[in-house]
């Protein structure tokens, strides 16, 4: 699996796990946990993100830039 493939799946994932406990723990009535928990799952993913973007920055410096 590329890792492109594998990191959809990893957002996927967690956006799948955030919204299952962010439900649970709003039916339970603990929706100050349920915000921090979709915080904390935005921040993970936006850290997954950061790291790609960075990627593709130093491709893109790499490509334009070494002649």
């Amino acid at each position: 699996m590329t890792p492109e493939v594998r990191a959809v799946f990893q957002i996927a994932g967690i956006g799948f796990l955030v919204a299952i406990l962010h439900t649970i723990l709003k039916q339970s009535g603990k929706e100050e946990f349920a915000q921090w928990t979709t915080f904390v799952g935005f921040v993970a993913v936006f850290i997954i993100v950061i790291g790609y973007v960075d990627h593709l920055y130093g491709e893109i410096q790499r490509v334009f830039l070494s002649q």
